[in-house]
């Protein structure tokens, strides 16, 4: 089947985005807030819901899921359609691209927000992955419960995802393992100079003292290695830890979208504005992005860049502000969360704060200006109802 979009006697321009993600939906949002009586668009997803990924980290302690989103009502609320298929790839110099399903779909601005692969980077270790959480560490957490683990370490690789979630599950075991009356080792191995370095050192020094609380030990500075089950070599030093049970999390790979010019291991270079080089009127958002740090929040803000770049082009009077990351981290732990802010510049966090009160609004795990409003307004529609 074959839909070639060429006709142009619409004056609105025809914006196909492709993903179903945090950058996806903010980027309809967004549209539609800016622009939307000049802009025609089109969202392209494989998968039928939206999940909101960074509460899977609750599941393997049999807390309430992570909420799933219909994305049908979401995209047609914002004025789009979207399309059940998957990208395949690009054509650039006739702006079509092409799916799964074998459809050309043409394009006048086309968005990739198509999120990272997340890949395992050792064979003797569970690997977090929140698209699958409570499947992976739920038997773990039944056997610290029962008292079958001795130790636990939770490791990140050198090239390491968002690593909030690995400080997560640590501060989350150990208070499942207090409540059980079990005195379990936990420590937890990380590149990192400091506990979530990337927030600047106000937000580290608090969470620091969480682990401290929490009796976790932390090894930083640390590059590892797991060559067997529950061996652990970490350099510089050549050290070799055993323990009980390894968690890890993952390495992150991009999407490596054909007819796109990639950098480094896969991931789609873009400007302070979200444009692709070279490639006409392409824009990337999100985890595919060949920034270093993929977070929900941030994922947003680029979309919001990418945006006001679009409705700059289909003729809205804007002018598009570059992008200027401000992470929001909201640090779930065995009982109250704690709040973590932080301006980056040249990939490390300044202005740094922490505490038990947020410093956003409305406050969820993911910041997103107009993303998170839209969900928390169908959480209250449903409670309601």
């Amino acid at each position: 089947m074959t839909t070639e979009d060429t006709d142009t006697s619409s004056e609105k321009l025809r914006v196909l985005i492709v993903g179903g993600g945090v950058a996806a939906l903010e980027t309809v949002l967004a549209l539609q807030d800016l622009a939307a009586d000049r802009v025609e668009m089109r969202v392209l997803a494989p998968k039928s819901e939206f999940v909101y990924r960074p509460m899977t980290v609750r599941e393997p302690f049999a807390f309430a899921g992570a909420r799933h989103y219909p994305l049908a009502p979401i995209v047609a609320g914002a004025g789009a359609e979207l399309i059940g298929d998957a990208l395949v790839w690009v054509d650039p110099e006739r702006r079509v691209v092409h799916t799964t399903g074998e459809q050309e779909i043409g394009y006048d601005a086309l968005v990739l927000a198509l999120g990272a692969r997340i890949t395992p980077r050792y064979t003797h270790a569970l690997t977090i992955d929140d698209r699958k959480m409570d499947e992976t560490l739920h038997g773990l957490i039944q056997d610290v419960e029962l008292g079958y683990v001795e130790s636990i370490a939770f490791v990140a690789p050198g090239r390491m995802a968002w690593p909030l979630p690995l400080y997560e599950l640590a501060l989350m075991t150990a208070g499942r393992a207090y409540d059980m009356g079990i005195d379990m080792p936990i420590t937890i191995v990380t590149p990192e100079d400091s506990p979530l370095a990337i927030f600047g050192s106000q937000a580290s020094e608090g969470v620091a003292e969480l682990l401290a609380e929490a009796k976790i030990q932390e090894i930083n500075s640390a590059y590892v290695e797991i060559p067997a089950k529950g061996e652990i070599v970490v350099n510089p030093g050549d050290r070799h830890l055993h323990v009980g049970r390894i968690v890890a999390l993952p390495e992150l790979y991009g999407p490596s979208v054909r007819g796109i010019p990639l950098s480094e291991h896969g991931f789609i270079r873009v400007n302070r504005f979200g444009r692709v080089a070279d490639c006409g009127p392409i824009y990337a958002a999100g985890d595919a992005t060949d920034f270093a740090i993929k977070q929900g929040g941030v994922s947003a803000q680029q979309a919001d860049v990418v945006a006001e770049s679009i409705a700059a082009l289909a003729g809205v009077e804007i002018e598009p502000k570059p992008f200027h990351p401000l992470i929001h981290g909201m640090l779930l732990t065995y009982d109250e969360p704690r709040y973590l802010t932080a301006q980056i510049t040249g990939g490390q966090g300044f202005s740094s704060q922490f505490g038990t009160e947020p410093t956003w609004s409305p406050v969820s795990k993911i910041a997103a200006k107009y993303l998170a409003p839209y969900l928390e307004a169908l959480d209250r529609q449903e409670t309601a109802a």
